[in-house]
């Protein structure tokens, strides 16, 4: 029989075992985070009805969808985690409790063109708070505070979360009497970062037919960095909408500090938009400014209506979105991801020295019973391979139990950074590996 030549398929990210461990320390990391702030985890399946995912898709999404038939099913695999969670809360409504807070760490498929960061599988990780009705705007004045606990406790320090309003920017270009072009014009100057205020402006002229003055207008009020809601509120009393907007920000701001979010780590920043259709209120991006390159690392906001394609009751909520697998990607390629921190699938090796496993198996229980992971080795190979093992596994601890350390009621243990022994109880070598660990893992996942 001919062999197939194993192969992963373009845009789907397979790791090995040391960098799946850093990987699986960053979602440990968020979903301690999340659970902090009373988010429920949540799970979805992977595969719906395509018409359900569908609902308030088309154009680009139903192009990038993976759907296929299974007999008389029409399927599709999800493509994020926005659409499922609005399917989830309109079929359960009269089970939860609301405001209901979820999180959601799982992979989404879409069929783009794979490119260097860009993945066809990936994991996304969301958080969300869906209020029944109504939905208090201090739920937006806490989620900058989740995004720096969230990076903050990953390692990084030099990152700043970017908000805005999208009602502003909706009452800012009626004011002007653009509101018919109120989406091209976000879609442009949301170009700004990229191409430059010149060329933005040319854009707008050009392409969206706006006179020189209404241009010049634009990025006026887009350049406004000091100071900026005070310099807002001389455009108070214009614009209804406008005006709602600006009282949201200044309260999303108003209670920052009091959330525990840094002056310096937050911006009010008027060239955030996002989602053209979907967000209504408050917006949110999170950045590095030593890394622009990276982008977005966190990015979401206010919407109205989260599952107005499901039912017709109202259901206001506020998230966010972290595309881990391409953050992960992008830090492994900026040399970011702490090479320190143990990557190992067991903190100590037993080494059996003698024909009786007895012992050693019970040794096994009672460092597992400690919480140290724990691998019995009783492969017949030569001592040298059995010490290689455990280097190339990177397992910080080694221990050998023969009949001398049988006899005395004790066990050998390495530590194979520092190559030092010891000769200790069962009960003393179970509280020197438990301090190591702990030394072993202070250190972030991420370096700051």
């Amino acid at each position: 029989m001919a062999q197939m030549k194993p192969r992963t398929l373009s845009g789907f990210l397979e790791l090995l075992p040391a960098p799946q461990q850093q990987l699986e320390r960053i979602l440990e990391t968020l979903r301690e985070t999340y659970a902090l702030y009373g988010f429920t985890p949540l799970d979805t399946p992977v595969i719906e009805a395509a018409d359900v995912l569908l609902a308030k898709g088309g154009g680009e999404t139903e192009k990038q969808i993976y759907r296929f038939q299974k007999g008389d099913s029409d399927l599709a695999l999800r493509f994020d985690l926005t659409v499922p969670l609005a399917k989830y809360v309109a079929l359960h409504y009269g089970e939860l409790s609301f405001p209901f807070r979820r999180y959601q760490i799982g992979k989404v498929y879409r069929g783009e063109r794979a490119q260097r960061g860009r993945f066809r599988e990936f994991y996304q990780a969301d958080i969300d708070i869906i209020g029944d009705g109504k939905l208090s705007v201090l739920n937006e004045a806490e989620i900058p505070a989740i995004i720096y606990q969230t990076f903050s406790r990953l390692g990084l320090k030099k990152f700043q979360i970017r908000v805005n309003n999208r009602k502003i920017l909706n009452g800012f270009y009626a004011m002007l009497g653009l509101a018919a072009q109120a989406g091209d014009i976000m879609r442009t100057v949301d170009k700004l970062d990229k191409i430059g205020p010149d060329k933005v402006r040319n854009l707008l002229t050009d392409d969206v037919g706006l006179t020189g003055d209404q241009a010049d207008e634009i990025l006026r009020f887009m350049a406004i960095r000091d100071d900026v809601l005070p310099a807002l509120e001389a455009y108070r009393g214009r614009n209804e909408t406008f005006d709602t907007g600006l009282d949201e920000l200044t309260a999303v701001v108003a209670h920052l500090a009091d959330f525990g979010v840094p002056a310096d780590h937050f911006a009010v920043d008027l060239t955030i938009a996002r989602g053209l259709d979907y967000y209504t209120g408050t917006v949110y991006e999170t950045l590095l400014p030593d890394h622009p390159e990276i982008g977005s690392v966190c990015s979401g906001g206010r919407y109205d209506n989260l599952a107005g394609h499901y039912t017709d009751k109202a259901l206001p909520g506020v998230g966010i979105s972290i595309g881990v697998t391409r953050l992960f990607y992008v830090l492994g390629e900026q040399k970011l991801l702490n090479p320190d921190l143990p990557t190992a699938p067991a903190d100590a090796l037993i080494l059996p020295m003698t024909a009786d496993l007895a012992p050693a198996i019970r040794l096994a229980t009672e460092l597992r019973a400690a919480g140290i992971r724990t691998q019995l080795y009783t492969e017949e190979k030569k001592f040298k391979a059995k010490m290689a093992y455990a280097d190339r596994l990177g397992i910080p601890y080694v221990l050998f139990l023969g009949e001398d350390e049988i006899a005395a009621g004790t066990v050998t243990c390495k530590d194979m950074a520092s190559g030092e022994q010891t000769h200790l109880s069962p009960a003393e070598t179970v509280r020197r590996i438990q301090a190591g660990l702990a030394e072993k893992n202070r250190g972030p996942v991420i370096l700051g």
